[in-house]
């Protein structure tokens, strides 16, 4: 109810705006329009702020001022929450409008509403965001992963991938992983040392990092010296079935829906803010296989589907422990 009286409230100001800025109007999760011409370049811009009369068509304004045209709008207003937030793609003339330019009318716009987040980003200009990938034994989320980047699906650049599992050099993975020239580290973990140090020596130079069934708990201290996004996937929809071979227990269990959930990590384990989950149906007709084989294929969908949306601006935090994800 809060985003419909958001839009009815604002409709003067977007029609107001509707001939200069909103070249066409889509839903959220539309194909952009194929049509557009090669000249013009995409963008994404996402805004978190305290609600206030104006934000949108100040929004507007500023793309519409360059000579932009927005192609989508999505608008988040939790009712008695007095917070905002958006997320809007736009086509733009990068000679009439510059990347400097853009940051700079960003910031003005950010100040005159006391944004708490804004963020643009235009895929085809800015650099890759680059990730550390950590495994253990089981190889199903880490090979999707690679594919999904080795085929473009996923905007992404590997900059290593650690393991405490030592893969010999004739596997799949590894084979892998060295035709493109990305490294692999077999870091020896115990119960007393976990190389945390060591892992955060590799991962420096990273934007954020993802668990691509890596079984070790990575500690506060950890988390507070990164100091960056970390995204886990875990096997079912939490917080069932924690701890060891969990889709014996879910399967001896007797369920009749198994799921996945990719998460941001936090202190408090497997209890951070969810990015996106996925079920499926099983039944008395599965055995261990293929319900594992079920399973396996929910997280890595799960997964794929939560990097992407994170690469696209898509996930914004919300209150202490939730998401917004357009």
């Amino acid at each position: 109810m809060a985003l419909m009286r958001r839009a009815s409230a604002s409709l003067p100001q977007l029609i107001g705006f509707a001939n200069r800025s909103f070249k066409s109007f889509r839903f959220p999760g539309d194909s952009l329009d194929s049509s557009t011409p090669s000249t013009l370049t995409h963008g994404i811009h996402v805004f978190q702020c305290p609600d206030a009369v104006g934000i949108v068509a100040n929004l507007s304004d500023c793309i519409a001022s360059r000579g932009g045209n927005i192609l989508g709008a999505d608008v988040f207003v939790p009712e008695n929450k007095h917070v905002f937030y958006s997320r809007s793609e736009f086509i733009f003339d990068p000679v009439k409008w510059p990347r400097e330019q853009m940051d700079e009318d960003f910031v003005k716009l950010s100040k005159m509403f006391n944004a708490m987040r804004s963020v643009v980003r235009v895929p085809a200009l800015d650099s890759k965001y680059k990730i550390a990938v950590l495994a253990s034994k089981q190889d199903h989320c880490l090979v999707d992963l690679l594919h999904g980047w080795q085929d473009g699906r996923l905007p992404l650049d590997i900059t290593c991938v650690i393991s405490n599992h030592d893969r010999g050099s004739n596997t799949h993975v590894i084979r892998f992983l060295e035709r493109h020239g990305i490294p692999y580290h077999y870091l020896h973990t115990t119960k007393e040392n976990k190389r945390e140090g060591d892992i955060l020596e590799l991962v420096q130079n990273t934007h954020f990092l993802v668990l691509a069934r890596y079984m070790q708990i990575l500690s506060g201290n950890f988390l507070k010296s990164y100091g960056k996004d970390i995204i886990n996937i875990h096997h079912g929809l939490l917080p069932s079935f924690k701890g060891g071979n969990p889709s014996k227990q879910a399967f001896d269990a007797g369920v009749k829906l198994i799921g996945a959930t990719s998460h941001f990590v936090t202190e408090e384990l497997d209890a951070g803010p969810i990015i996106e989950q996925m079920v499926e149906r099983v039944s008395h007709r599965d055995n261990l296989q293929t319900f594992v084989q079920k399973s396996e294929n929910l997280e890595k969908q799960c997964l794929a589907k939560a990097l992407k949306s994170y690469c696209e601006l898509r996930v914004l935090p919300y209150e202490q422990n939730r998401t917004v994800v357009f």
